[in-house]
């Protein structure tokens, strides 16, 4: 899988060279491109630093990032190459050994594939060119379900791994209020009052305005609930590590981002965590169903937001969804 950094004729033809010298067995290939997305400064070779940035989870501590980076370091160089990096996970790979190899032989074929269909579709009939359309969404929708499958995975050993862990950094929650949209106040709960009571008699026009307030979200929240009735809303979570000189950038463009975002329609929601000890964004979409999420992605300002994180992040986007039911939603919303 290809990272969006380019890198230089020289630093491929090394990968090669390494790769050859290495002997690397079925599926370790892998190492070699961590390396190179990992590497940021194109010098062979992973500081802590490069190493933290591409291999930090949001779990392991620095310290614990710290001695595995040390672990990894057999040669005492303060620096980590492939040989270090492929004969350490080498003990730990179990079964995802044979998965390795196998997403290396996939690969490979999908080039292949591409290749072909790159070279031979514009001179084939409308038939051909059905079946290759046809083939190329069925191989899509497989490796999304893949991609699917892997990520729930992610997501239930690394909130495991939360839970059992002792005092979790608490993120610092950022609520962005937008225009038109509901405000995120707490609303305080007020004591039990007799109508008879001078503190009823106080407090009266404040309750009565507040009655009034909660009515009209009741009436939102059932207007909602008739639309989103036994269906199935999309949650996407992105995670983004930016660059810490590129941060105000970076900022500005995500609050562009989601002013276009939450004007649409078929948006419902749209939350943002940014990590205290990292410059590290968790963003948290809610959408109406997986259509309107998938058009979302083909807007202007959604391509344009996308293709500014690649100059403002320190590693490739991770995004994840799942369907979830509109009442687990609308309950906690």
């Amino acid at each position: 899988m290809e990272g969006s950094r380019e890198t230089s004729p020289s630093s491929t033809n090394s990968s090669d060279e390494l790769s050859s010298a290495l002997q690397l067995s079925k599926g370790m290939s892998i190492f070699l491109d961590i390396l190179r997305r990992a590497d940021k400064n194109d010098d062979g070779k992973l500081s802590f630093e490069e190493f933290k940035a591409y291999f930090a989870d949001g779990v392991l501590s620095g310290e614990e990032l710290h001695e595995l980076f040390h672990t990894i370091d057999t040669h005492n160089t303060n620096n980590l190459d492939t040989e270090e990096l492929c004969e350490y996970f080498s003990q730990h790979l179990g079964e995802y050994e044979n998965v390795l190899a196998a997403l290396e032989d996939l690969n490979l074929s999908i080039l292949k594939a591409m290749g072909k269909t790159k070279k031979d579709y514009q001179e084939a009939s409308n038939l051909e060119q059905f079946v290759t359309r046809f083939l190329l969404k069925e191989t899509l929708n497989q490796l999304q379900s893949l991609q699917n499958s892997l990520e729930c995975a992610m997501e239930t050993t690394e909130e495991q791994t939360r839970q059992e862990r002792q005092g979790p950094t608490k993120p610092e929650v950022l609520l962005i209020q937008w225009p038109g949209k509901r405000s995120n106040r707490r609303v305080q709960r007020h004591n039990s009052f007799s109508p008879k009571s001078p503190q009823f008699s106080a407090c009266a026009p404040a309750l009565l305005e507040e009655d009034n307030q909660w009515m009209t979200q009741i009436n939102r929240l059932q207007k909602l609930i008739d639309r989103l009735e036994k269906k199935h809303i999309m949650l996407v979570q992105r995670q983004m590590s930016v660059i810490e000189e590129d941060l105000e950038e970076f900022q500005l463009a995500l609050k562009h981002y989601v002013e276009s975002a939450s004007s649409q329609s078929g948006c419902l929601r749209i939350s943002i965590q940014k990590l205290s000890s990292e410059s590290r964004y968790i963003i948290y979409e809610f959408w109406e169903n997986s259509s309107v999420w998938n058009s979302h992605l083909q807007t202007n300002y959604s391509k344009t937001f996308q293709r500014s994180n690649v100059d403002f992040l320190e590693t490739p986007e991770l995004t994840s969804t799942m369907l979830v039911p509109a009442s687990w939603w609308i309950l906690n919303n």
